[in-house]
């Protein structure tokens, strides 16, 4: 039997198509005033993108540390969820636990959930938690030492950069009307925000926003 299932293709074409926005994040990390080491550390231990594009959005603008630490830990609170179901589908002995936790991003999620067979599952978690992990430090790895060479953020468009790949690994995760609603409501929120408070607390803001909206949602719909 071929070891490239259905579930590890999947993987592998994710891994690819995700792995390339590590490039805009290392850029974007040294332009932020990061090192090479601390922009691919966030990468290695953090590892889940939209809360490192965050964190680094926060730097750059004059933010401090804790409301750059703040913005993303919001951002990534949904790893946590994402923990709870796979726990439950695909069942890890406990002191592998830490392991699918450190793996356990929006893509892993996906193609484990998109399949039938509970080895497929594994092995789309798998391929595509792993892939996405080596091809993003890879990519960020270059990615900073390219910004690092390349000297002013503002004269190559990078300081728009985080914007773009933040919505390109964002736009795809959205799918029907609520949503895509509760995106634009938040982005208006933060646009409202930004010209009136400190760098970090519009997303913060965002955040409980969106947390309102999908509370109102579920009580709406019990």
């Amino acid at each position: 039997m071929s070891r490239f299932t259905p579930a590890v293709r999947s993987g592998l074409s994710i891994a690819a198509a995700v792995g390339i926005y590590g490039v805009s994040f290392g850029a974007l990390g040294v332009a932020a005033g990061l090192s090479v080491p601390q922009t691919c550390a966030l990468s290695l231990l953090m590892f889940t993108g939209g809360s490192q594009f965050a964190f680094v959005g926060v730097i750059a603008g004059g933010g401090t540390g804790l409301s750059a630490l703040t913005a993303a830990t919001l951002l990534g609170l949904r790893n946590g969820v994402y923990g709870m179901q796979l726990e439950a589908l695909l069942r890890p002995r406990r002191p592998m636990a830490p392991v699918y936790a450190q793996f356990t991003i929006d893509e892993s999620m996906a193609n484990a959930t998109a399949q039938a067979d509970p080895d497929e599952q594994r092995r789309g978690f798998w391929s595509a938690g792993l892939g996405v992990f080596v091809t993003w430090n890879l990519l960020t790895l270059l990615g900073a030492i390219a910004g690092n060479a390349m000297g002013d953020p503002a004269r190559w468009g990078l300081d728009g950069a985080a914007c773009a790949a933040f919505l390109g690994l964002l736009w795809p995760r959205l799918h029907g009307r609520d949503p895509i609603a509760i995106a634009v409501i938040c982005a208006f929120v933060t646009v409202v925000f930004t010209p009136f408070t400190p760098p970090g607390l519009p997303i913060i803001i965002a955040a409980v926003v969106a947390a309102g909206v999908w509370a109102a949602q579920q009580h709406r719909a019990a």
